[in-house]
């Protein structure tokens, strides 16, 4: 998992040769605290096929306000500078993982 700024955004995600869920969060968000932990998991799951950013976006609020994020958690899974899917909320590991395949097909 690795922590991304407006500044590296374009090179860590969008020229990223393999998929990257992007989860945008802030420290005062509860949900984006609840999926942490399960980020993390899945994160170790996916391995090689998966790249996990985390983008805060009270530090980072250009990136957001490009992608439309209007609400926390958002997360969005970018592949070869594409959005390939967007889910905004908490989501229980089952149904991350269930997003995450979906869009890796």
């Amino acid at each position: 998992m690795i922590n991304v700024t407006d500044n590296d955004f374009p090179k860590a995600v969008l020229e990223s040769e393999i998929p990257v869920l992007v989860d945008f969060w802030a420290e005062w968000c509860g949900p984006c605290k609840m999926i942490a932990p399960i980020l993390t998991e899945v994160s170790e799951e996916y391995g090689e096929k998966l790249v996990i950013a985390k983008v805060d976006v009270e530090a980072n609020p250009n990136t957001p306000a490009q992608y439309s994020v209007r609400g926390i958690p958002a997360l969005m899974i970018f592949h070869r500078g594409e959005v390939i899917g967007t889910k905004v909320g908490a989501l229980s590991k089952a149904q991350l993982k269930e997003f995450i395949d979906e869009c890796l097909g």
